[in-house]
């Protein structure tokens, strides 16, 4: 594989519309997506979908990975061919981790009729008083116990029934007073309370062999030891923690590169330079045509200049595939 196509390849971005004008195709040619994201704006019915699916598959490739946001509550993306599950809260609170285990199974047949390899779901974070309401109810609760059984259950179901399934938001955002999507947040906890309360569902959730794990746009400057640094963009967190101490081997994301928590540190592109850097497998980019251009080019450069390294990116390029479950991690990428 070349160098463009594999740089390409750690990109996982939305596009616009219900079906793909040649003004698409032509930027999906551009940047060598190696998977892509529907939202709200891409369904209209069951049938219009499954041809964009298809349509993408065509675009991106066979190996290509469809992948969804899809927690139950207030966060579903489609209007029909989906059951309506409540949301995380109510389950956590109300059910029995087999509910949990079910409501996988259930999804996961549902999203693999539709074509997809991924659902960006469970959030592990384990809620705190006072936290900004941006997870609430997306939660399944406060106790990290209880959040760590009912998120393993329905990463059970899910990836049981060859779907696989994302823990977020590492290493937890339960306590966030701000909301990422609109401001860089803080959240002071020391390493003593992660340990505690924060890392517990993660842990749980990698020892059940979770397939992937999506970091968040959050600093933890007692964790970290310098100020506005999020985890995305945190070796200490991602590489040195999630790797090597909790040993976790399979793909990491980042969480939507356009939020407005990373707009005010860096441009675009230098920020998927430094979530590559800090350790991330996938970089999100759900939006935007252009910034997804400038995601790439700046990374396709720093690969060329040699501030990222082409063994790292072989590595990132496997994790990658082992998420779509027809397909094996390759033996060598390029």
């Amino acid at each position: 594989m070349r160098l463009e196509e594999a740089v390409g390849q750690q990109l996982l971005i939305g596009i616009p519309g219900r079906h793909l004008t040649e003004d698409v195709r032509a930027h999906l040619r551009t940047i060598r997506a190696g998977g892509w994201i529907p939202f709200a704006r891409n369904f209209d019915n069951r049938e219009q979908f499954l041809r964009l699916v298809g349509e993408m598959s065509t675009a991106l490739g066979p190996s290509s990975l469809a992948m969804v946001d899809h927690e139950g509550g207030r966060v579903v993306r489609f209007s029909d061919g989906v059951t309506r599950f409540p949301d995380a809260l109510t389950v956590g609170t109300q059910g029995r981790p087999a509910d949990a285990y079910q409501q996988g199974r259930t999804e996961a047949e549902e999203l693999a009729a539709l074509g997809l390899q991924v659902n960006l779901a469970p959030c592990l974070d384990v809620l705190m008083p006072g936290a900004d309401p941006v997870i609430g109810t997306r939660a399944y609760g406060a106790d990290p116990h209880r959040v760590a059984e009912f998120g393993v259950e329905r990463i059970r179901g899910l990836q049981e029934r060859g779907v696989a399934a994302c823990a977020k938001h590492f290493p937890g955002i339960g306590a966030v007073e701000k909301d990422p999507h609109a401001q860089l947040p803080t959240v002071d906890v020391d390493w003593a309370a992660l340990r505690a309360t924060h890392l517990l569902p993660f842990q749980a959730a990698i020892r059940a062999g979770v397939r992937s794990i999506m970091s968040s746009h959050v600093c933890y400057p007692a964790l970290e030891g310098r100020p506005l640094v999020p985890a995305t963009f945190s070796p200490r967190l991602i590489r040195t923690l999630l790797r090597e101490e909790l040993g976790y081997a399979g793909a990491v994301l980042t969480d939507d590169l356009e939020m407005g928590a990373l707009r005010g540190l860096c441009s675009i592109g230098e920020a998927a330079v430094r979530a590559i850097e800090a350790g991330h497998d996938g970089l999100l980019v759900c939006s935007d045509p252009g910034l997804q251009r400038e995601v790439y080019a700046a990374v396709l450069a720093a690969y060329r200049q040699g501030r990222l390294r082409d063994d790292q990116l072989a590595q990132s390029c496997e994790r990658l595939r082992g998420l779509r479950p027809s397909l094996k991690p390759a033996a060598g990428v390029w």
